[in-house]
């Protein structure tokens, strides 16, 4: 098996990929034995105070930030070949909305980080799985464009920009998943919902056993 490319959008979860739901999607690969290679875009962020949830003026660099939660095992996403990896799975975290994409400031209008956007079209062409967490399946429409099964599980108005975008949303709990057979696309609300790690992890758990059993 290749790797499988994690996508990450700096650390932490207001300014970048939720750490809680990043950790427990690469402890339920290497659970499975299966190889994985975190990639992440370069450049510039506007940093979030964790203890107040507001911007405090500082800048910090996304490949950086999220080198933190790789344990320095991270590559450029702008290098990175889609041939070389098994599927791609992309945690959650504030950093989908505002890092991979401008989903936060734009909503239904966002676009997507170019970076990414080449590396994810390049899955979705090839057929390879790919499992959004939390936030992410807000990335999903403009890499398949419309017409792909999604949860962000039950928030009403999310779930009304997801549709508003192509997506088709399907109300999920926490502990559960949503899978699109036809682009092998899964979704999983974790921290849209979870009120405990607990129960982030029994979704996400779930999302990383289907898109392996994808790939075999």
């Amino acid at each position: 098996m290749k790797p499988i490319a994690v996508i990450l959008s700096g650390c932490g979860v207001f300014d970048g990929s939720e750490i809680y739901e990043t950790v427990i999607t690469l402890l339920a690969l290497d659970h499975a034995g299966a190889p994985y290679q975190c990639l992440a875009p370069e450049f510039s962020f506007n940093v979030v105070n964790h203890v107040t949830q507001q911007a405090n003026g500082e800048q910090r660099d996304v490949y950086t930030e999220a080198a933190r939660l790789a344990r320095g095992n991270i590559k450029p996403l702008g290098t990175a070949n889609a041939d070389d990896y098994s599927a791609m799975i992309i945690p959650g975290g504030f950093g989908a909305a505002k890092n991979l994409s401008d989903f936060a400031t734009k909503g239904k209008e966002c676009t997507v980080n170019v970076e990414l956007l080449r590396f994810a079209k390049a899955i979705a062409q090839q057929h390879k799985p790919a499992g959004f967490i939390c936030i992410a399946p807000v990335l999903i429409s403009a890499i398949y464009g419309p017409g792909v099964k999604l949860t962000i599980g039950t928030d009403e108005k999310t779930a009304m920009m997801l549709t508003q975008m192509g997506g088709i949303h399907e109300p999920c709990s926490v502990t559960e998943y949503v899978t699109d057979e036809t682009h092998k696309v899964v979704t999983t609300p974790a921290y849209m919902l979870a009120q405990s790690i607990s129960q982030a992890a029994f979704g996400i758990e779930r999302l990383v056993e289907q898109v392996l059993a994808w790939v075999e």
